[in-house]
């Protein structure tokens, strides 16, 4: 039996790098530095989990402009800048989420999330898509900023399911990305990943299901069937 489904944030919830890529860059150009990162810096940088250790990575590496203050100021700013354009509704889920999230709350399954991303880009993309709080769709949210150890690290899976007070064979994890595999598969989870914009390139061996597009899986019994369970 699956009793809980623990969902990736950015690339599975919702296509949000393009949203963060735009922040980072709006960022930049308001405290006045030359950084500018197109689709090929982003897609490499998003190796590195976590918007902080992405900009510090961007700073041993860069030749232009240095920072003109601390990289988590730096970052603050940027979630700031993110809220903001979540919050023009710029934002919606992937195809097949919906549905997921639908059928569980309907059929008792609880919902969690994990992530590498921070509450405060949680709590706007709920609000963006849901209309609602975020506590009031997802019983646990794990966060980037919540753990020692970001993805490929299976920390913040860990702290989801401690929370939940489930066992990992009895929940599973929905990804978009080979590090956030990585940190399922390494809690004990099955997983089942859609890539998304900036991950289509990666391999995905260890995946219990690869799917195209969520919308492939066919809801919770579709998920149920990948996962061998009732």
């Amino acid at each position: 039996m699956i009793d809980a489904i623990i969902f990736d944030v950015d690339g599975t919830l919702a296509e949000t790098e393009e949203l963060h890529r735009r922040a980072f860059n709006d960022t930049f150009a308001a405290i006045g530095v030359d950084w500018f990162w197109d689709r090929e810096d982003y897609r490499e940088l998003l190796t590195t989990t976590g918007g902080k250790e992405r900009i510090t990575r961007f700073l041993r590496h860069q030749k232009g402009d240095a920072a003109p203050m601390p990289v988590a100021e730096i970052h603050r700013l940027k979630t700031d800048r993110y809220v903001a354009l979540m919050a023009e509704g710029e934002i919606a889920l992937r195809p097949g989420i919906a549905e997921v999230i639908r059928e569980a709350e309907t059929a008792g399954v609880r919902l969690a999330i994990a992530t590498t991303t921070s509450l405060p880009n949680v709590e706007a993309l709920c609000r963006a898509i849901f209309r609602r709080p975020a506590a009031q769709i997802f019983e646990v949210i794990a966060a980037g900023d919540m753990v020692a150890e970001k993805k490929p690290s299976p920390e913040v899976y860990q702290l989801a399911l401690s929370r939940l007070g489930v066992a990992a064979d009895r929940a599973v994890a929905l990804e978009d990305s080979v590090n956030g595999l990585r940190a399922a598969k390494a809690a004990g989870l099955r997983c089942i990943v859609s890539p998304g914009l900036y991950t289509r390139h990666e391999e995905f061996a260890g995946a219990d299901r690869l799917l195209g597009c969520f919308s492939d899986l066919g809801g919770l019994a579709g998920l149920r069937d990948t996962v061998g369970v009732e």
